[in-house]
């Protein structure tokens, strides 16, 4: 399988299976290769490739023997290859082998992922290799896979073997190599040392120059070259006809060009050692197939000369610190230097957004624009974003999602250290519309309510939901306290404060009179944030009379600013008077204001809690796939006929419950599609008769088990997402409601434990007007149980649990229901490999 891949230093290379025609490549390759590096790769001098082993080298079946080539541009870098060891052996060697210019760039690991998932495919389950001691980087790339590598030392040669399924450490550590590779590919483009700009013109018009000009003007700290065909000068800076001829370091290449020329500009930028563009080019994806297909040409060049591509329609990237000062973007000014790292996916929202963040006062470190997202997304940024000192806020602006599955995967990660705050379509993505039951916006919130982002509706709720975490510490809990000098204003913060979850302190609201100065002012608000009962203020102020105050005691922002800036305790201000002070978020209404610190407080909540932990289940050796996972359903007999369901019965056991065949009749008793309890024959004839009569002659028999709460698991094989698991209680106002609850498969404990809280109404469960509560521990494993299969099995399209009746001793599954469909490839699994969104 062909992939573009990360090397350790973030540059692009491409991974193929080796072709016959790879012949005089091969030959070519190894002629560049030291004699030491044949030496330990053949245990040899090797000084040329015999004709006989050429051939074998190319020609490979891709079962028991694959080759893999990782190639930049049309010149092999590397080789990796595994021969079975034997028809039907379950073991194959490996080997492979770098040029040595290219050696210590991560190639080797990148060669053992994609030969290991190639290998599994074809029944491969372990690898064996032989190294010499000297071998040091070869022994390295083996022993930190993360497998469990058995080695002996025979006959001067190093001989290892080890198992080649994924581990939950080979797991970790690819995805920690994932992580820095793609950390880096971003750090490039965020602190170039060189920028090269193509297509701004000499006449000072256009995007281009403005994105000069920008560039220029904001005090970028490296080399900028204007590339100009013609022009000796472009912006007052001397201009080359291509970037190789400035003889500088350019990491860096901005390209304002008619889509036609840009290829031109790619190649020029490789050949000076460019490792990243921004495309801000339109006229590809958006306008059709014919730009559809011109993006895909562009980011397979990039791809194959070792760059990424944030773009095309891009407004920019942007990097405030100091020793950088890169505005490449069209916003002629960007916000103050901060701590707040944004993405934005949409180009034509760009400079809207960097005006606003720059209006309230939010100051930036770095910001990316990624336009139509054909490379560079979102997901990317947050690898950057996790371990940049100089980032402790993630924006995001999101428009669509590329990988959803991996987004999930590294937000939930990156939630952990950094609070990341996202604002997405209120409609699913692509891949969710038309496939999960219920409300667009439940589904697609729970899948963010997972990895610990902080979900808001609005580009104002983005940035008054940013402005509190920049500048203010978590809160410990849900108590706040209210203090003003308007009782309507505090009446309306109250109002506010249960709405969006938090608890009023005792003693609250407070409020000052209006006449109150502010230094009455500063100790009430001082009182409050010493007050063991408070975790966080909500100020509400109105200006008083013109003339009511002298000037030395009408300061109240400095009031204001001494206490909210100096306690531990976060502070919002509706602040009617004047400025705000600096670093206190304030907020034209109440209702703004409150509803921003519910956002965080429920992060701050979501932070304390331990995570939730995927639990490990023995998988039997099973005929049917769900008593292979533990989970059993009370046997239905199908009968046709009376003599027929009478024998069923029979079998069964009486009491017996018979109930209509039709997959979406078996649980409704409001239509009269099922009797219960049915004691003998006589019985059983009487209700099957009626059953005919309004429902024809097929019908399940059961035995009778004890009454319970009726619920229904569901499973949906999203093509974005994956596999979703839904709970929820059963009925009819409950399918009408879309009352179920949805999380991403596999569930944590965690994740299970929410669903069978969420639904509305959950309390069923917990015991209700008296009721016993069930088994919710049992419930929980069940869901851990249905979680688990769906990931394993991705060639199951749906599932259905329904009903499962949930009782305080446990539970009972009456029926289930499986559809099979082809196994797609889910987008967050395998080797690492770049995928075009």
């Amino acid at each position: 399988m062909e992939s573009d891949v990360l090397l350790s230093d973030g540059s692009t290379v491409h991974l193929r299976p080796i072709t016959p025609g790879d012949a005089p490549a091969i030959v070519d390759f190894h002629g560049r290769m030291s004699e030491r590096t044949r030496y330990l790769r053949y245990f040899s001098p090797y000084p040329r490739i015999p004709d006989r082993d050429l051939e074998r080298f190319v020609n490979v079946d891709h079962a028991d023997r694959e080759a893999y080539v990782i190639v930049s541009g049309k010149r092999i870098m590397a080789v990796g290859r595994y021969e079975r060891l034997g028809p039907d052996s379950p073991e194959a060697e490996v080997a492979f082998v770098v040029e040595d210019a290219h050696q210590g760039r991560g190639i080797g690991s990148v060669l053992l992922e994609h030969l290991a998932e190639a290998a599994r495919k074809h029944g491969i389950e372990r690898f064996v290799a032989e190294v010499l001691p000297q071998n040091a980087g070869m022994l390295r790339v083996f022993g930190d896979t993360g497998y469990p590598v058995q080695r002996r030392y025979e006959d001067g040669t190093v001989h290892l073997s080890f198992p080649i399924a994924p581990t939950e450490q080979s797991r970790a550590v690819q995805e920690d190599r994932e992580q820095r590779t793609e950390s880096r590919s971003i750090a490039r483009l965020l602190n170039p040392r060189g920028v090269a700009v193509y297509g701004a013109s000499a006449s000072g018009q256009g995007i281009g120059a403005a994105l000069l000009g920008h560039l220029r003007d904001g005090g970028y700290r490296g080399a900028i070259i204007p590339v100009h065909r013609s022009a000796d000068r472009v912006g007052g800076l001397p201009a080359y006809p291509s970037a190789v001829d400035a003889r500088v370091d350019v990491d860096l290449a901005l390209i304002a060009l008619p889509p036609a020329s840009v290829a031109d500009a790619v190649t020029d930028a490789a050949a000076a050692g460019a490792g990243g563009l921004v495309v801000i080019s339109a006229g590809f994806a958006e306008v059709g197939a014919e730009g559809q297909a011109a993006q895909r040409a562009l980011i397979e060049s990039a791809h194959r000369a070792g760059l990424r591509v944030v773009g095309p329609v891009s407004m920019g990237v942007a990097n405030t610190d100091p020793g950088v000062r890169l505005n490449a973007t069209l916003a002629p000014r960007l916000p103050a230097a901060g701590r707040v790292g944004f993405f934005s996916q949409s180009g034509a929202l760009g400079v809207a957004l960097l005006t606003e963040a720059d209006r309230r006062g939010l100051g930036l470190s770095t910001f990316v624009s990624a336009g139509n997202r054909a490379d560079v997304s979102g997901n990317d940024l947050l690898q950057f974003w996790q371990d940049d000192p100089g980032t402790d806020v993630v924006l995001l602006y999101l428009e669509t999602f590329g990988n959803p599955r991996k987004f999930a995967r590294l937000a939930r990660r990156m939630s952990r250290v950094k609070p990341v705050v996202a604002v997405a379509s209120a409609s699913r993505p692509p891949g969710l519309a038309g496939e999960l039951p219920g409300p667009d916006e439940r589904a697609v919130t729970a899948l963010f309510a997972r990895s610990g982002v902080i979900r808001v509706d609005t580009v104002a709720e983005l940035f008054d939901v940013g402005l509190l975490l920049a500048h203010q510490p978590l809160p410990a809990g849900r108590r706040v306290a209210v203090v003003g000098n308007s009782s309507a204003l505090s009446r309306l913060a109250v109002a506010a404060a249960r709405a969006n979850g938090l608890i009023v302190a005792r003693g609250y609201p407070r409020d000052i009179s209006p006449q109150a100065g502010a230094h009455d002012f500063a100790d009430a608000l001082a009182e409050a944030a010493v007050d063991d009962g408070v975790d966080a203020l909500v100020v509400v102020f109105a200006p008083p009379l013109p003339g009511q105050l002298a000037d030395e005691d009408a300061d109240f922002a400095a009031a204001l600013a001494s206490v909210a800036l100096a306690g531990e305790k976060p502070t919002v201000a509706t602040f009617l008077l004047g400025q705000s002070p600096p670093r206190v978020p304030s907020y034209p209404s109440v209702e703004e204001s409150v509803r921003a610190l519910g956002r965080v407080t429920s992060y701050a909540e979501w932070l304390r809690r331990p995570p939730g932990v995927l639990p490990s289940f023995d998988i039997e050796d099973e005929s049917d796939v769900l008593s292979a996972y533990g989970i059993s359903v009370v046997p239905s007999i199908s009968a046709g006929d009376v003599d027929a369901v009478l024998a069923a019965a029979d079998r069964a056991g009486y009491p017996v419950a018979i109930k209509a065949a039709g997959r979406a009749l078996r649980h409704r008793i409001d239509l009269g599609a099922v009797r219960l309890a049915l004691a003998g024959p006589d019985e059983v004839r009487a209700a099957y008769a009626e059953l005919v009569a309004a429902f024809g002659p097929e019908v399940l028999v059961q035995r009778m088990v004890p009454a319970g709460v009726a619920c229904t698991i569901e499973v949906v094989e999203d093509s974005a997402f994956g596999p979703v698991v839904g709970f929820g209680l059963g009925g009819v106002a409950s399918e009408l409601l879309g009352d179920l609850a949805w999380r991403a498969a596999p569930l944590t404990d965690r994740a299970a434990e929410a669903l069978v809280d969420e639904p509305r109404a959950a309390p069923l469960l917990h015991g209700y007007r008296g009721s016993e509560p069930v088994d919710r521990a049992a419930l929980v494993d069940l869901l851990l149980r249905v979680g688990r299969l769906a990931d394993d099995h991705p060639e199951i399209s749906s599932l259905s649990l329904n009903p499962v009746l949930a009782r305080p001793d446990g539970y009972s599954v009456l029926h289930a229901h499986i559809e099979l469909g082809e196994a797609r490839p889910r987008g967050d699994t395998g080797p690492r490999r770049l995928v075009t969104p």
